[in-house]
């Protein structure tokens, strides 16, 4: 599988319609960003896992700032949990895929 079969790309257009049902975990981050590139295989892995009861997305913060800037992200990467449209918890920086999957378990 690749990236795109399991992480969809949020656009400012799409982006508050994608997180409105569920829980949906929202990695914001950039091109440029070494520590991005580094969790990007870890996110892979956990949407595999994940299939069926949680949705991740990703947000490229060069293109789409409004979105950005609307949840004040202002370190990349940082990982954002939505249940139902509302943001329930966040993280900021690289971690490792135990990490997150205790922080996706916490919502569900």
């Amino acid at each position: 599988m690749t990236e795109s079969d399991v992480i969809k790309h949020f656009t400012d257009d799409n982006f508050s319609k994608e997180i409105e049902k569920g829980v949906v975990l929202v990695d914001f981050h950039a091109v440029w960003c070494g520590p991005c590139r580094m969790i990007a295989p870890i996110l892979e892995e956990i949407a595999t896992q994940y299939s069926g009861k949680i949705v991740i997305g990703k947000v490229d913060i060069d293109t789409e700032q409004k979105t950005a800037a609307h949840y004040e992200v202002t370190s990349v990467p940082t990982i954002i949990l939505f249940k139902d449209g509302k943001e329930v918890n966040r993280l900021i920086g690289l971690r490792d895929s135990q990490s997150i999957k205790e922080f996706i378990d916490e919502a569900l």
